[in-house]
This record gives structure tokens, sequence and C-alpha cells, in this order.
């Protein structure tokens, strides 16, 4: 596997191959690469599918820290290139100072810093992202918590990658809301940040499955539906009056949503043409002749 993804056009392909195996548009294509890559999507899917835990070892992370300091020293990154003899200047040849050199070096410090950047701050953030995975609306760790989310989406394939990802943050929400049982204004905010991810999520898994004509995605929203209204039911146990209001409003757009996909399943089944309206769930359906 040496090189395989040091060039721009394995690059390239091994990003359409990760993008077809997440359920995105196929290219049909294929390349003399593909079997070398082909491995590597494999474990792309395996870790996608269960990610392995974070766990940073100190030791580790100041060796590392030493290294890249070492290597700053010997490479002399981020040093100032050394000052032009009278020889070299403008003013002394009455000539222009010749400038490849001096943009070579700024060129070769830019890589240095963004290259000791990106070590450092992927050991930062991992080890940090690992804390606050546990984390609740109130803890010092719960904004970074948030941003790897939206790292997470940033760095997805595809539409369907980021409705599942979507979908895994509401379910991260709701698990913060038993935490915070017994705070109204605390319990309601994860409430709504948690429907919020519900419909972003259900939005493009039922767009995806309208443009491909293609239910499998909606079998997604299904299941999520299942096990989310079954734990959302449970936030009613022991609640208060108000909590339990706030709770049902979760549910009913939990229902919602799952009229929403079976109406768009009968459409793909029946090969409606693709709704033209849209909601915050996505393409509004029209019912098939037979059902009208």
């Amino acid at each position: 596997m040496d090189n395989i993804l040091f060039s721009r056009r394995r690059a390239e392909r091994f990003a359409q191959l990760l993008d077809e195996a997440n359920g995105g548009r196929r290219h049909h294509v294929r390349s003399r690469v593909d079997a070398q890559l082909a491995p590597l999507v494999a474990v792309s899917q395996r870790i996608s599918e269960d990610p392995p835990a974070v766990e940073v070892d100190a030791d580790f992370r100041t060796g590392l820290r030493a290294m890249l300091l070492a290597t700053v020293e010997r490479e002399g990154l981020g040093t100032a290139p050394a000052a032009a003899g009278p020889a070299t200047t403008r003013a002394a040849t009455g000539a222009r100072a010749p400038l490849l050199p001096a943009v070579t070096a700024r060129r070769a410090r830019a890589r240095g810093a963004i290259l000791i950047g990106v070590a450092a701050g992927a050991i930062a953030v991992s080890g940090i992202s690992a804390a606050s995975e546990n984390a609740v609306p109130g803890d010092a760790l719960y904004g970074m918590k948030r941003s790897t989310e939206r790292a997470q989406l940033a760095l997805a394939s595809s539409d369907i990658s980021r409705g599942q990802l979507f979908l895994d943050f509401a379910r991260t929400r709701l698990g913060e809301a038993d935490e915070l049982r017994g705070d109204r204004i605390g319990f309601n905010a994860v409430l709504d940040d948690m429907d919020s991810d519900t419909r972003q999520g259900v939005r493009l898994l039922t767009t995806a499955a309208v443009q491909r004509a293609d239910p499998a995605s909606l079998d997604t929203v299904n299941a999520f539906v299942t096990g989310q209204r079954r734990t959302v039911g449970d936030l009613l146990d022991g609640a208060s009056r108000a909590d339990r209001d706030r709770t049902r409003r979760s549910l009913a757009l939990l229902d919602t949503i799952r009229e929403r996909s079976d109406a768009l399943r009968a459409a793909i089944g029946c090969r409606l043409p693709a709704p033209t309206g849209s909601d915050s769930l996505g393409p509004t359906p029209t019912a098939c002749p037979g059902d009208r």
C-alpha cells in the first residue's frame, strides 16, 4: 500500500469508493488501483460501524511533542532566513534580488507549521474528544463534544452518511436529556436539539430515498424511529407535568416521521414522480392512484 494515497488521482478515486460504499452516487468507472484501495475502504467501513475507543497515552503525547520539536530544530523550520549580504542587495548591485529562495523558505516554514499544528492538534483533540464523550450541557467539555460532531459532519462522504450521523446525534441528545431530568430548562433545550438533529437527519435520508427511487434509506429512518420512540417514552416515567408535555412533543414528531416514511415508501413502490414539495422532513409525497 506504499504511496497509495500520496497521489491526487488515487486520493480522488479513494474518495469516490468511500462515497459509493456509504450509499453515494455510483461513478460507473473502474481504476487499476481499485483492488489496492478496496482493503482501505473495508477498514473505513468497519471503523464507521464500530469506532474504536480513543485513549491517548500521556507518555506518547510527551514523546511525540519532543520528536516534533527535535524535527523543528534539525530542519530549521520556523527560523528566519539569513540576511542577504551587501553584494546581493539592490542598493549594492542596482538589480532586483532573487525572490525564489525567500519564497521557498516561507513555504517551507508554512508547511512545517501546518504539519506540526495538525499532528499536535490531532493528539490533543482526540484525547479531549474521548474525555468529552459523556459531557452534558453545562459541563466544561460539552462545547468540545459538539465541535467534534460538527467535524464528523464536515468529513462525511455523502448526504446519506450525514443523515445517519444526525440520527446518531439525536440518540446522543436523548441520553443527555435522561441525565438532565429535573432541570426543566436544560431538559427542554436538549430535546429541542434532539428534535432538530432528528429533522435534519430524516430530511437528508428521505430526500436520498426519493432521488434514488430506493427505499433503503427509509429502512434506516424506520429503525431509528422504532428504537428512539421506545427510549423517549421512558422519559415519561416519574417526569413532572411540564417534562411530560415536552416529551410528548418529541414522541409526536417521531410518529409524524414514521407516517412520512411509509407514505414515501408507497410512492416509490407505485413509481410516482418525485415530489416537488418539501418541508422540514423532506419530500412531501402524494398518494398512489389507488389510495385516493
